[in-house]
């Protein structure tokens, strides 16, 4: 898959982790969208080195797919608590 495949699936990937975390985040949209486009390549790479799952180069591979948003969600969570939840 292509740098700008994975930018499309971590975008997918961080809105999928923001309906699974509903709430405000401190950033918007913008930030939780960067947040599943760095969590897609984090989950990636956790994938790759760490689980010794080779990455897919289809788009819609379901393992694939698990490690974005996986990745999205750690990253989103890493985030509310480093920054805050503003709905306290």
């Amino acid at each position: 898959m292509t740098v700008l495949g994975w930018i499309v699936l971590g975008l997918l990937a961080g809105a999928i982790a923001k309906l699974l975390l509903p709430g405000r985040d401190p950033g918007g949209v913008i930030i939780t969208a960067l947040i599943g486009v760095a969590g897609s390549f984090v989950g990636g790479w956790l994938s790759a080195h760490l689980l010794h799952r080779s990455i897919s180069r289809h788009f819609f591979d379901l393992p694939t797919w698990g490690a974005a948003i996986g990745g999205a969600l750690v990253l989103l969570i890493a985030y509310r608590l480093l920054f805050g939840n503003s709905s306290r």
